[in-house]
């Protein structure tokens, strides 16, 4: 074996090295310097001849040449490396040595990546703690780390002495390996050894935890209960399914049985290639709709980055594997911590009660998780448009409270075709396959982990449930799904499984039992990263993207070709036997690591009873009599109330291009969406809708009340969408409890059965699907102090619907008109309770009296006004955390006007306006008042006047003639936005974050505009269309790249044959480049974006003399085009020595915030040459934004010969339409804010913005009024579509 050592770029920016130094100082170190360097090392089995060696390092260099260094590692004094935890392999690593793999470099078996630290003080290894995740990095002090690649010998199969020790020798087995046996199932277990007669190995003792863990089986909720001496007779499980059987399963389709649930959709179109030409066309059908929400707790508690982002990745297999294979679509995000503590901007009702030093802070896990899960959701394509965020920590009747293990959401919808809703017995013979990613040493137990109470396992125990991702594998194993269930009646998918809890130990025995049959596995035919593991390792690691398909023999060659080519791996690793019997070989030990019947692992281990009390904590009224002025300023504050920003703008909102509403509303892109909202298709109307409810911190006076309310605010969120009924709306109901903690039991039981056999079978609502989590305390010691913090029962509501028309939903944009007026619809029949508010809970109050959800016929009857009069409401915006002052000020935020409002007489102003009641706001005409007085009424709707909107941005609040506060929009909405501003600020780029903060109180801002030269509706490329000729063009696609639907879906509309190309068929001569006029280079995340974003794909094609001679030949052809976005503009700046005209052509590095951007931003199209935007000249249009490296870099010169030329057709522009240099008008930190180059004969565009997102009108967060079906964007492609003819 040959290791060589690279040096990279740096590694930290300037103001990411100031703010490591300020915390080393403050720390007590004596720092003078830091320098940091990226280092590569790359493990050989023989040594590279020049050629080779030439790739590699070409390869290695990446980013801006200036950042490029090479005195860091001339000494190891001073140095601190990190790299990799021992034993472990980074989702880096796993990229960059497939790119490798792809240019020729056989002799390279892996290549790994560290960070080089030289830290000139007196104790460099006191900055250890600093630089490192201890979770999934360590640090040393030299370069000589070949130990990272260091391969074992296979591990031993152990086997427990059952037969000789009983259940002493489970229990010693318990403790070690960390599988949270119950006693109970100790018993089982040794009772079913020894009537096997034989004791078992580890592995079969671990599936057997994994797949009877809480986490897996579900025990709480399939439960017998006996409380306070009553025996009950349903299980929590029952009576959700209650719901099902109330509605006789109206518009399900599917429920409980498989990875999420199926709901009838709509009859609509869906837009793919077929299977056998590539051509992609529409599809008309049945478009029904699939959701699923999941919770990852534990794992985000331990590591928020990976944690988050592979909770995020799991919840999106599992919708990729219901049925026979189906897609998402569109995701959701929550969070829920302890008090945030931000230095320096420390909350009044905050305090410090500590934690464990084995779980990350709130505000860590707050300033990573939300980018891990964003993360995942971006390079995996599908976009995130709905969420929400709470913090609590309060000590209530003497014991604390709060979420020091947090909630992770990660959720959302898709798609799937009718004949593949129900999976297909598995018949005895078909090949059991599984689908992506190699064994890796990581999330081992992490079943069992996440089972019990944080602090309850041995700290090891959490170091090997932590998890690693990668996003852009798990895109491949959808491709080769997507591609699967495209086939139609030929999907070669009898069965698909996602591996999540317990590793293949779960899936692989779960998909032959829900199959019909038994199986019989090898062991070494798993695709394993880390020959040393030993069998327990093999089965039960959780390695992430990954899936277990049965397909029958005859189908194999199909499947095996499809996943070729799009370089998925696959294994065959067993086959389906009839029986009911589960047998793993392992060729390598000589052993069977596995020989069970499957009764034993899937029997009848003793069920859970619980035999609990209820308990009654005493709390004291909140006493509401405070400052009105300090009040709102704290409750604006508020992380629960305040602006989400920080959490929303680092995910991709448009990728796939169905988006139609997101979290974003307004020319000024403020986040407060009621609803997301996505379409069915690239044509018609209809479309899906999901939205959020969560009311947790009132469940510690009424668990009922509280899960009561989550299904009311989830209603009051999804009806600003066009639903046709109630009825059709589904729910996904999470639930979190500490179950053991006293009380908390009993709270659970009457909270799920206040759900789920009384209020939404009052509502005719379904709950097809859900998630639970029952370990939510948290224990340590401090000082010798036993410390505990406790959860409150916790319901995450998620809602689903079809929508009947999507364009037709309300948004919180108030209508800057006189003649109109803001009523509040109270829903709470005038009862003002303010137990367990963000007011009580700004001064350290619970109070004793919660809101509640008083009516479920008030409902309907709410529900039903607002579909019925959508014509007549102008804005809508429901009554949530921090009451209706808050709605009120976010609509204004959102309109950037000023309100005069009213509080009514002989109340309390504060019980008024910041009671957290079921509620909305809306905005209608004076006209259409009198008629809508007469519903209302006639509903019971308790209906008050407001608000009337001023010619200011004043805000004024009034009880009769007394004033109770005046102020202006943009200081309030300051204080709104001061928390996101806080975290952003330490999280980003600080100078960018100020910038941001400092537009909010710009009055004068103008906001987004749109002003177009040329006519949006006109069709230049209706004549060339109707001669039937649709010329070729290629959509190209290497692994990692996400955008290329919407792209064609553009193409296609123009009037081109689109044909989707992977570049593996242009690597191996299947396709060639001369049958097409177009080429379009798409956006993603080619190879995760390792190695330079793009980089990585263009160099393939450098290193290729074929490829490279092909492409350039294209280039240089007089007939053909050329697109590249994002991801492929960045691929053809690394191309251009190909491209002719191009020499000044910039790269494009890491955006000046060092974050994903996802922006609607302003840009101008100036006089350029490009045959893509002729006629388009001085336009200003909103365009989709979406990319981490968009900065463009290059010489001044470069800049002024650019300019000299002509051959910046885009740029960036603040709301007046001027360059912009500031953020966030200018996203990414590019000069003179271009964002777009084209080469001299204008044949060729590179672009970062998105104009195939935004082809439509319905597709903009933000458009105007006037406009049509087309948005203006759509004039690119049909220019595109003129020019070839």
């Amino acid at each position: 074996m040959v290791m060589l050592v690279f040096p990279g770029p740096t590694a930290l920016s300037a103001f990411r090295l100031n703010k490591l130094r300020t915390e080393l100082v403050a720390s007590g170190m004596d720092v003078s310097r830091i320098d940091t360097q990226y280092v590569h090392f790359v493990d050989m089995d023989e040594k590279l001849n020049q050629t080779e060696l030439n790739v590699l390092t070409g390869l290695l260099r990446y980013g801006a040449e200036e950042e490029q260094r090479r005195d860091l590692l001339k000494t190891d004094l001073l140095l601190r490396l990190v790299v990799p935890r021992r034993g472990t392999i980074s989702p880096w690593s796993s990229k960059a040595t497939e790119i490798a793999k792809i240019c020729s470099l056989e002799k390279v078996i892996r290549i790994e990546r560290g960070i080089g630290y030289r830290i000139e003080a007196s104790e460099p290894t006191a900055a250890d703690a600093f630089i490192h995740d201890r979770m999934t990095e360590e640090v040393v002090g030299t370069t000589e780390v070949g130990y990272l690649f260091d391969v074992g010998e296979p591990g031993p199969l152990q086997h427990i002495d059952v037969l000789a020790k009983g259940a002493s020798a489970l229990q010693v087995a318990n403790i070690s390996l960390g599988m949270a046996l119950t006693r109970d199932e100790i018993d089982y277990l040794v009772e079913a050894f020894t009537e096997l007669n034989r004791n078992p190995t580890d592995v079969e003792l671990m599936m057997f935890a994994q797949a009877n863990s809480e986490h897996c089986r579900h025990k709480t909720f399939r439960a017998s209960w006996t409380i306070d001496g009553e025996a009950k007779g349903q299980s929590l499980m029952e009576m959700i399914q209650n719901t099902h059987r109330a509605s006789n399963g109206r518009g399900i389709l599917s429920a409980y049985t498989d990875n999420g649930a199926v709901i009838a959709g709509s009859d609509a179109t869906r837009f793919f290639p077929n299977p056998k030409s590539r051509e992609y066309s529409e599809h008309q059908e049945k478009v029904h709709i699939l959701m699923k929400v999941e919770t990852h707790n534990h794992p985000t508690a331990i590591a928020p980055f990976p944690g988050a982002a592979t909770g995020s990745g799991g919840e999106i297999r599992d919708e990729g594997a219901i049925g026979r294979g189906s897609k998402p679509k569109a995701g959701l995000t929550g969070y829920t911590v302890s008090n945030l503590n931000i230095p320096g901007a420390q909350q009044a009702w905050e305090t410090h009660y500590g934690k464990p030093d084995r779980i990350a802070s709130p505000l860590q896990i707050m300033m990573e998780a939300p980018v891990g899960g964003a993360a995942f959701n971006n390079e995996f394509g599908r976009p995130n448009i709905a969420g929400y965020f709470r913090v609590f920590e309060q000590e209530v009747a003497g014991e604390v409270r709060g979420y020091h293990k947090p909630i992770m959401i990660a959720g959302g919808l898709g798609n799937i075709r009718e004949q593949h809703i129900e999976k297909t017995p598995i018949g005895s013979g078909a090949v059991l396959i599984i689908l992506g990613g190699p064994a890796m040493l990581i999330g081992l137990g992490g079943g069992a982990a996440s089972s019990m109470a944080t602090g309850a396992s041995k700290a090891d125990l959490d170091f090997a449930s932590v998890q690693r991702e990668n996003p852009e594998l798990q895109h491949r194993c959808q491709e080769v799904i997507d591609q699967c269930w495209q086939l139609g009646d030929q999907n070669p998918i009898a069965f698909i499984h996602d591996v999540g809890a317990g590793g293949l130990s779960n899936a692989l025995p779960e998909m032959v039992k829900d199959g019909g049959v038994g199986g019989t596995f090898e062991l070494r035919r798993i695709p394993s990263a880390e020959p040393g593991l030993t069998p327990l390792e093999i089965w039960c690691n959780e390695a992430q993207e990954r899936y277990v398909l049965a397909v029958d023999k005859q189908d194999l060659e199909l499947f095996s070709q499809i996943c070729e080519r799009e370089r998925c791996p696959f294994a065959v690793v067993g086959e389906a036997k009839e029986g009911a019997h589960l047998s793993v070989s392992d060729r390598s030990l000589g052993e069977t690591p596995v020989d069970l019947p499957m009764s034993v692992l899937f029997g009848n281990p003793p069920q859970m009873h619980k035999n609990v009390v209820r308990t009654l904590r005493r709390t004291t009224p909140f006493d509401s009599n405070v400052n009105f002025g300090e009040a709102l300023v704290r409750v604006l504050n508020h992380p629960t109330v305040a602006s989400k920003k920080f959490l929303i703008t680092i995910g991709d909102r448009t990728v796939g291009g169905l988006v139609a509403r997101d979290q974003f509303v307004g020319p000024w892109q403020v986040p407060v969406a009621d609803v997301a909202v996505t379409a069915s298709g690239f044509s018609g109307y209809t479309g899906e809708a999901m939205a959020m409810g969560e009311r947790s911190p009132i469940a510690i006076l009424s668990s009922p009340a509280s899960a009561r309310m989550a299904v009311g605010e989830a209603i009051t969120n999804i009806v600003s969408a066009s639903i046709a009924e109630l009825a059709d709306v589904r729910l996904s109901a999470n639930w979190m409890a500490a179950v053991g903690a006293e009380g908390e039991d009993a709270k659970l039981y009457d909270a799920v059965e206040a759900v789920g056999m009384q209020l939404c079978p009052d509502l005719g609502i379904t709950i097809p699907v859900g998630k639970d989590s029952m370990s939510m305390q948290t224990r340590w010691q401090e000082d010798g102090e036993h410390k505990t913090v406790t959860s409150p029962v916790s319901l995450i509501v998620s809602a689903f619907a079809p929508v009947v028309d999507i364009r037709d939903t309300i948004t919180a944009e108030l209508y800057d008109v006189k003649e109109t007026k803001i009523l509040l619809l109270d829903l709470a029949v005038g009862r003002q309770r303010l137990g367990g508010s963000i007011l009580a809970q700004c001064y350290s109050s619970m109070g004793d009296e919660s809101p509640d959800l008083e009516s479920p016929e008030l409902i309907k009857s709410f529900f039903e006004f607002i579909q019925k009069n959508r014509e007549e409401i102008l804005a809508y915006h429901d009554r949530s955390d921090g009451g209706v002052i808050t709605t009120l000020l976010e609509m204004a935020f959102a309109s950037r006007c000023g309100l005069d409002i009213i509080v009514p007489q002989d109340i309390s102003p504060n019980d008024f306006l910041f009671n957290e009641e079921l509620g909305a706001v809306i905005q209608v005409s004076t006209e259409a008042m009198p008629a809508l007085m007469l519903e209302l009424t006639a509903a019971s709707i308790d209906v008050v006047e407001v608000a009337t909107i001023r010619d200011d941005q004043t805000l004024h609040v009034y009880q009769g003639k007394r004033e109770l506060l005046t102020s202006s929009r943009g200081e309030l909405e300051r204080q709104w936005s001061r928390s996101s501003f806080q975290i952003q600020r330490l999280r980003d780029n600080p100078k960018c974050a100020q910038e941001e903060f400092n537009a909010i109180s710009e009055d004068y801002d103008p906001g987004l505009s749109a002003v177009c030269r040329f006519e949006i509706d006109e069709d230049i490329a209706a004549p060339m269309i109707s001669t039937g000729v649709r010329p070729l063009v290629a959509i190209l696609r290497e692994q990692g790249v996400n955008s290329q639907v919407e792209m064609a879906a553009a193409f296609t509309r123009a009037g081109f044959t689109a044909v989707d190309v992977h570049m593996s068929e242009i690597f191996s001569g299947k396709t060639e480049l001369a049958q097409f006029k177009g080429l379009v280079a798409c956006g993603g995340f080619s190879y995760g974006d390792v190695l330079g974003a793009g980089e990585g794909w263009a160099k393939s094609i450098l290193y290729h003399e074929q490829v490279k001679a092909e492409f350039e030949i294209f280039f240089n052809r007089s007939d053909t085009f050329t697109l590249g976005v994002c991801n492929g503009c960045q691929m053809l700046s690394t191309l251009k020595e190909l491209i002719p005209g191009t020499q000044e052509w910039p790269m494009f590095i890491r955006n000046d915030s060092e974050q994903f951007e996802a922006r609607l931003s302003l840009i101008r199209i100036d006089r350029n040459p490009s045959i893509f935007l002729t006629g388009m000249s001085g336009a200003l249009l909103p365009i989709a934004v979406s990319h981490g490296e968009g900065r463009a870099h290059l010489t001044n010169a470069g800049m002024t010969e650019l300019e000299h030329k002509e051959l910046i057709p885009m740029r960036f522009v603040d709301h007046f339409g001027d360059n912009s240099t500031s953020y966030p008008s200018n996203p990414n930190g590019s000069p003179g804010g271009m964002c777009a180059v084209t080469n001299e004969n204008g044949r060729v565009l590179a672009m970062m913005p998105h104009p195939e997102r935004v082809f439509r009108t319905v597709q903009h967060s933000w458009h105007p009024d006037e406009w049509g079906e087309d948005g203006p964007w759509m004039r690119l492609f049909r220019n595109a579509r003129v020019w070839v003819s």
